[in-house]
């Protein structure tokens, strides 16, 4: 397998429209601007694109248009997960015929299979193309198995074509285990952060990024990721410390948190599509205004 380095990753939303259709038109301005404002590659849809709102037939479409739209101006990695092991096997060879540069894929999620049948799973997804597979920490805490470096390990033993990890959940012990004990099977391997928090992925030997605050703060974003390739991670501490209020403000917001911040640089991608609920008129105005009183954001680009 060629060794596929993504680098900093911007993980695009999906755009609805007031009746809860894809907004195909805003998308592409969505791709447009991330493709414009540092994206090294794109990965979709993430869990942050709504993913398990879209029905596979959207799936597929989204997907579809996005590596059309880009048109190689960036790879697009496609994100093929699913609870079923054969329905995400089938994302993940349409993402092939599609053209993507590499597929990534979660644990199954809402059941909690043994470590086994992760492996399996994964093995499965990971072998049904040829391109370079990542696999990536589950979405939320509680959504499935958690994945440990057993099982990492077992995958990338019995794939070729694992390219590394996209970890979302900065549990130091398990980042260093599955990244030593990666590269001892394959040197190549990849440690990549699955949250703008890059200090500890970098710090450990890590490198990549998937980000989803790169739609609110691009700059910033490639900024600390430029800082932590490069391992300055004292200067890097500040800018870390701004993503991470700013994490923590979008996360708060819930499923609206996201969007919302977008919407207050002026780049409305509507609401979350049900049962996610939109935030109230004046929670909205509320979260908006404390938002844009973020003086780190001023530099940042207002507009598409």
């Amino acid at each position: 397998m060629k060794t596929f380095k993504p680098g900093l990753v911007h993980v695009p939303v999906t755009p609805f429209r007031a009746d809860q259709s894809i907004d195909y038109d805003r998308y592409a301005r969505v791709l447009d601007f991330h493709l414009g404002n540092g994206a090294d590659a794109l990965a979709l849809p993430m869990p942050q694109g709504e993913d398990v709102s879209l029905t596979d037939a959207e799936q597929r479409a989204l997907l579809a248009f996005a590596v059309r739209h880009v048109a190689g101006r960036a790879p697009v990695i496609a994100h093929a997960g699913d609870s079923g092991t054969a329905i995400a096997v089938a994302r993940a060879k349409h993402a092939a015929t599609l053209g993507a540069a590499a597929i990534a894929s979660h644990p199954p999620y809402f059941w909690h299979p043994r470590p086994a049948m992760v492996v399996e799973h994964l093995v499965e997804v990971g072998g049904a193309t040829g391109l370079p597979f990542f696999i990536c920490t589950p979405a939320v805490e509680d959504a499935g198995t958690h994945l440990t470096a057993e099982i990492v390990l077992d995958v990338l033993k019995q794939l070729d074509n694992v390219a590394g990890l996209v970890d979302a959940s900065m549990r130091f012990v398990f980042m260093v285990e599955t990244i030593s004990l990666g590269r001892e099977i394959r040197p190549s391997f990849e440690l990549l952060a699955g949250t703008d928090m890059m200090v500890p992925n970098g710090v450990v030997g890590g490198n990549g990024a998937f980000s989803p605050l790169a739609g609110i703060a691009p700059r910033l974003v490639r900024e600390l990721y430029e800082l932590c390739r490069g391992q300055q991670f004292t200067r890097a501490r500040k800018i870390q410390e701004q993503l991470a209020e700013l994490h923590h403000l979008v996360k708060v917001a819930g499923r609206s948190g996201l969007k919302g911040a977008m919407r207050a640089l002026g780049r409305d991608c509507g609401g979350p599509r049900l049962p996610a609920l939109p935030l109230g008129e004046a929670e909205l105005a509320c979260f908006m205004e404390r938002v844009s009183a973020l003086s780190y954001l001023r530099a940042e680009p207002r507009g598409w």
